[in-house]
């Protein structure tokens, strides 16, 4: 198991950590299902509307770490820089300073070292650009920057908003499963927390109070580059790419809520963004699951949004 859950930060069901790297190279990340497919969107969220996915997928419960980065470097040769925070370049801290294109090549090791296509389409010379239709992803409508043949990508705006704020019932303001502002804290995973209003961030297995699916720092800590174009279509390979979830010094609450969507260049580094990862369920359990989707989705009774600015 990886630190968060060996150290007893919390205790959740169906928590599972997945092995990558070998030797002293190796990690673990720990993944929590986010079910409830069919889900309707946020009609107030931003942009509106958010948050619906037809489809069980899981969420990494941590952002990913400096630690990650290093040994992914080392044992598949990725030359991802960091920047931001040079005396401390490795341990648990996120890992801020990086660019969605280095957060995309990332992702593509996580697939390829352990037996999965690429997520996402770099050529020889590094270049990204979109996937042939005949391997985008399409669950849930066709997106031309995910290969459907990938087990772990980054999450899209629908899905990582899901995670944050989704309760199985209604949306809530905050990622706390909450519409009370979050208290601000240096670190720890005490409930109705989250790591801003700070001059460093805390290291990611504890950065304030989890979701209702038991995610940590969706609000907090480091901002997080989504898959997805901040204009929510992904057809053109450089367009910008949503930011979500404000970062520690953030000093306005308003800017870890839902109501904030944020987009920057995919090849700029930002010292206060991160990431973290997104993936579909094991196989045995992604047959069942995909297998009755329809019904599932049929079936499935529609949610209301709560009065009085809860989602």
């Amino acid at each position: 198991m990886a630190a968060g859950v060996a150290l007893g930060v919390f205790s959740l069901p169906g928590v599972r950590a997945d092995t990558f790297g070998s030797g002293a190279n190796q990690f673990t990340m720990d993944f929590v299902t986010i079910g409830h497919p069919g889900n309707p969107a946020d009609t107030t969220g931003v942009p509106n509307p958010v948050g619906a996915v037809s489809y069980v997928f899981k969420m990494a419960v941590h952002e990913v770490s400096r630690d990650m980065i290093l040994k992914a470097n080392e044992a598949g040769d990725l030359g991802i820089t960091l920047f931001g925070f040079h005396s401390l370049t490795a341990g648990d801290l996120p890992a801020s300073g990086i660019s969605w294109f280095e957060a995309a090549r990332f992702v593509n090791w996580l697939n390829t070292s352990s037996g999965h296509a690429p997520a996402y389409n770099f050529d020889a010379d590094g270049k990204f650009g979109l996937w042939d239709a005949e391997v985008r992803w399409t669950l849930g409508g066709e997106n031309a920057y995910r290969n459907r043949g990938a087990r772990y990508f980054l999450p899209s705006d629908d899905e990582w908003y899901k995670a944050a704020f989704f309760d199985g019932s209604v949306y809530f303001d905050f990622a706390t499963g909450s519409d009370a502002v979050p208290t601000p804290v240096t670190g720890g995973f005490a409930a109705g927390t989250a790591v801003y209003g700070q001059t460093l961030p805390a290291d990611i297995y504890h950065a304030g109070g989890l979701s209702p699916f038991g995610t940590m720092a969706q609000g907090g800590n480091a901002s997080e580059w989504q898959e997805s174009a901040s204009d929510g279509v992904n057809d053109h390979a450089i367009k910008t790419r949503g930011l979500r979830g404000g970062y520690w010094g953030t000093q306005n609450p308003s800017q870890i809520s839902a109501s904030f969507l944020d987009s920057h260049s995919p090849g700029f580094d930002l010292g206060d963004v991160g990431f973290r990862v997104a993936a579909v369920p094991e196989p045995a359990v992604s047959a069942g699951v995909f297998g009755f989707l329809a019904l599932t989705v049929a079936g499935w009774r529609r949610f209301g949004v709560r009065a009085g600015g809860g989602r």
